[in-house]
């Protein structure tokens, strides 16, 4: 039995393929496009009622949606990928830590900046809005540019929280930025997307 993953190349969809690639495991791709707004159509929302992507459906049926969780469930329901440290470790406790630090203090003002008009007038305010946040975006992950413990984010070797930072990295906020102020990730991210199991996957992502 395989996964189906739901979402869209260039999306939040990269890191839970990554993920998915490195464990081995079987998965479909569903393309839902952002551009066709396929995300808010009554098929799309009866699978993930938020209108987000990506959704993964696990082989026994059930759906799951948020990145940073899919990624748990990935490493946890395939523990020989290595996709985290070992339970009830430190290194462990630091995965957990950075998951959950760029799920809640990054990955929200994402959607600000992409769609500042769901939260203030568009024009002006909007476009102000895009602004601070994406200089929130940019201090947060300095934050992680200074954890960054050696080639990996962890000290004890690559993991999730490596495909998660990178995906970032990606997106507008940082595209023209990140050469210059992010150098430990930007290494970082040149090493995961030479990974046997990640290169295919990064250059249909993120071609270029």
């Amino acid at each position: 039995m395989s996964y189906t993953l739901y979402g869209e190349n260039g999306s939040g969809a990269f890191s839970v393929e990554a993920a998915l690639a490195e464990a081995g495991a079987a998965y479909d791709f569903q393309p839902i496009s952002l551009d066709k707004n396929e995300q808010r159509s009554p098929a799309y929302l009866a699978i993930n009622p938020s209108g987000k992507i990506p959704a993964l459906k696990l082989p026994s049926g059930e759906i799951v949606t948020e990145t940073a969780a899919l990624l748990l469930i990935i490493a946890e329901r395939h523990p020989e990928a290595g996709l985290l440290p070992p339970a009830a470790t430190p290194g462990r406790a630091q995965a957990m830590r950075w998951l959950a630090f760029m799920a809640s203090e990054i990955y929200p003002m994402v959607e600000i900046v992409d769609y500042p008009e769901r939260f203030v007038p568009e024009g002006g305010p909007a476009e102000a809005l895009r602004v601070k946040a994406r200089d929130r975006i940019r201090e947060r992950i300095l934050v992680v540019e200074r954890a960054m413990a050696g080639p990996w984010l962890l000290a004890g070797g690559f993991s999730a929280a490596d495909i998660y930072a990178a995906m970032f990295t990606r997106w507008w906020a940082c595209r023209d930025w990140r050469d210059e102020h992010l150098p430990k990730i930007m290494a970082m991210v040149r090493a995961l997307s030479r990974r046997p199991a990640v290169a295919p996957i990064w250059r249909r992502h993120f071609p270029g």
